[in-house]
């Protein structure tokens, strides 16, 4: 009994971090190089969490990614992310993750993701690179739909 009163508890923790969250780029800083997240969903997948991403590239490109996993800080596989192919989250407290991107097992990125006290607004920071050689940084601002 007390494994599951344990899994549920982790697993409401997590439920703060649901919902589909709106890049807001005017409230956001971005490097010369980095992607803009414009549209981050999170549900639940079973006992794991799914994240789903689209995204425009330093480019000019659409991307559209998804990450299935638990915030364990365990590396579970990313698809269609051109720059990454895992990633693991960490739960640092009720409001904070960490995150490390990875490609090829090297890791390319690292941030973490706050969100507000009300639940309305999650800040992205992260520095690393872009997969093509160059550092970039970013201070997201997203708004809960």
């Amino acid at each position: 009994m007390l494994c599951v009163v344990g899994a549920i508890a982790c697993f409401a923790q997590d439920a703060a971090f649901f919902g589909t969250w709106k890049l807001k780029e005017a409230k956001s800083e971005f490097s010369s190089g980095a992607a803009k997240n414009t549209t981050v969903v999170y549900e639940a997948v079973g006992e794991k969490v799914k994240v789903t991403v689209d995204s425009v590239s330093s480019d000019g490109k659409p991307t559209h990614y998804t990450w299935i996993g638990k915030f364990d800080g365990k590396d579970y596989p990313v698809t269609g992310d051109p720059t990454s192919d895992a990633r693991s989250y960490t739960r640092v407290d009720d409001r904070i993750l960490g995150f490390n991107i990875s490609r090829d097992g090297k890791l390319v990125t690292s941030g973490r993701i706050e969100l507000s006290a009300d639940g309305k607004t999650r800040t992205v920071t992260m520095s690393g690179g872009d997969g093509k050689g160059r550092t970039v940084s970013s201070a997201e601002v997203y708004e809960k739909q």
